[in-house]
């Protein structure tokens, strides 16, 4: 097994970050053209609001069958999920056999907030009754769950016990420089959990360009994790900024070029 085997792009539809986060441009690519822009095999489809994706989802879904593996999100951007929503992703599921997990995007809530929430977008017997349905008849799904460097501190033990897989985030680039740290804690806090490091390629916490000396450390790092079998993968974020010409971009689609093919550890 390669290092491009282990490679997701984070998917949204086209134009979902047009006006956002500080993001200059008119992007209009889709998450599978942006994946095969990358070199990247595998991709995460995550709802973002008004953006989309809507159900009934097969025709938005029809060209990610040429993909290797899909995680498609039942908890979207902002947290955002609803039980008609879930039930159709689990319709798609099972009618799609490279879907291979689920994705719970902004499921914690962020102490930084004003408007205090729930912990979790789905109570704990939510995310039970959600495993309950994991088993298909052919595969079983893995549940993701977003976690974020800065919610290290929440009590979320009982809710990631109920994950398979931590997708781990820095929402702002200056914080790359705790990563290492804050890795290891993540570590103590998610023991048997199958881990996927998250590499921003917009400073979207600063809602600025992220720096290429960051974006080649995050890199990096995640790489020497992955070598060394403390991840399951790495995550770029995200589909709908890849035609921004946006040097991060650049430089990790020839980064994915040079690295994909290292063969890893068995």
């Amino acid at each position: 097994m390669d290092v491009r085997d282990k490679l997701w792009l984070w998917g949204h539809p086209a134009g979902s970050h047009n006006g956002r986060h500080g993001v200059q441009g008119e992007s209009r690519i889709t998450p599978v053209e942006a994946a095969c822009y990358l070199g990247i095999p595998n991709l995460i489809v995550v709802n973002y609001g008004n953006s989309g994706p809507f159900p009934p989802f097969d025709q938005f879904a029809l060209p990610m069958r040429s993909l290797k593996r899909v995680v498609w999100s039942i908890v979207g951007a902002a947290g955002q999920t609803d039980a008609a929503l879930r039930e159709e992703v689990f319709k798609l599921a099972a009618r799609m056999p490279n879907i291979t997990g689920l994705m719970m995007d902004d499921f914690f809530h962020d102490p930084e907030d004003e408007e205090k929430g729930p912990l979790g977008a789905l109570s704990r017997a939510e995310l039970q009754a959600v495993r309950e349905r994991l088993r298909l008849p052919e595969r079983t799904l893995d549940l993701w769950v977003v976690l974020y460097q800065h919610m290290l501190d929440l009590p979320v033990e009982e809710y990631l016990d109920l994950c398979d897989k931590v997708t781990f985030w820095t929402w702002k680039a200056e914080a790359l420089r705790d990563l290492g740290s804050n890795f290891d804690r993540l570590e103590k806090l998610a023991p048997r959990q199958g881990k996927l490091l998250g590499c921003y390629m917009w400073d979207y916490g600063a809602r600025q360009p992220m720096p290429l000396h960051l974006m080649k450390q995050q890199c990096e790092f995640a790489l020497d994790l992955l070598r060394q079998r403390w991840i399951e993968g790495i995550i770029f974020l995200a589909s709908c900024i890849c035609d921004l010409g946006l040097d991060t971009v650049e430089w990790a689609r020839g980064w994915i070029s040079e690295v994909g093919g290292t063969v890893l550890p068995a």
